[in-house]
């Protein structure tokens, strides 16, 4: 009888990456920053989520399935680490072991990022308007850094609503530190407008951002005309599903139709993160 050899069955690819954890930024005691390394061949479009998460908790020394989120990738496609921006849930699955991590622990990473908060779904326009509610800004922090945004739009308006002053995360950033970004810096200091609202205390643009579109207060505040335009304005939505759906319903009495990757329209939303 003759010994033969058998090739082993090759291992099936992991469906996630196993990255480490490079910083961790406590904003408040609600909202907190953090970024992963960077695979070599892992690629994203501005505006793209992946889904995040941590292994299951051990029972019986036998790890549970991980538990997962979708994570908007809040940096720029061309830099050499990933961003994200994260509320922390006291008792949710997820974010209350997650708002814990430290440089040098290790996160779980889809391999796969997807979405429709992209350029490519919308069609072209003069002015862009990237509308967020808290963490539903990360998003824009890539779309805000992107060299095609400023080929594509002239001007480039970033609106942030949150409940108090505090949740402001990023404002500093916005309004001058992008200034410095090596790609879009000058352009973003001509031509990119930080709009921040607060809901919950005194603030010099109060009030919901949906209120202060249907109420004119927006364009009045930014020196633009009255309502969108569907042949100059263009609209993304990200955050609350209460605040996506008014405003999409809004910018529909102005003629805007909404937009995906197979089909380009005036405005987007997340489809993925309404309910």
């Amino acid at each position: 009888m003759t010994d033969t050899a058998v090739s082993p069955a090759p291992a099936r690819a992991s469906a996630f990456h196993e990255l480490k954890v490079l910083w961790v930024r406590h904003w408040t005691d609600q909202l907190f920053s953090f970024a992963l390394e960077r695979p070599d061949d892992f690629r994203f479009r501005s505006g793209e989520f992946v889904m995040i998460g941590l292994p299951g908790e051990a029972k019986d020394g036998v790890s549970g399935k991980p538990v997962l989120r979708a994570y908007s990738i809040a940096g720029p496609t061309w830099a050499e680490e990933l961003e994200f921006f994260s509320i922390k849930v006291p008792d949710g699955p997820l974010t209350s072991r997650l708002q814990r991590i430290q440089a040098g622990d290790t996160v779980l990473m889809g391999r796969k990022p997807t979405g429709t908060l992209v350029l490519d779904a919308l069609t072209g326009g003069e002015r862009l308007f990237l509308i967020g509610t808290g963490t539903g800004l990360a998003p824009w922090l890539a779309v805000a850094r992107d060299p095609e945004t400023y080929q594509r739009f002239g001007q480039v308006v970033v609106c942030h609503t949150v409940r108090s002053v505090a949740d402001l995360a990023y404002r500093d950033f916005l309004t001058t530190g992008i200034h410095d970004d090596p790609l879009v810096g000058d352009e973003a200091r001509e031509r990119l407008v930080y709009y921040p609202t607060v809901t919950r205390e005194p603030f010099e643009t109060p009030g919901r951002i949906t209120d202060r579109i249907a109420s004119g207060a927006l364009f009045a505040d930014l020196g633009l005309p009255p309502g969108f335009s569907p042949g100059r304005d263009r609209v993304m939505l990200c955050g609350s599903m209460a605040m996506i759906k008014e405003a999409a319903a809004l910018l529909e009495t102005f003629g805007l139709k909404e937009g995906s990757n197979a089909e380009p329209g005036d405005y987007v939303l997340e489809r993925a993160f309404v309910g």
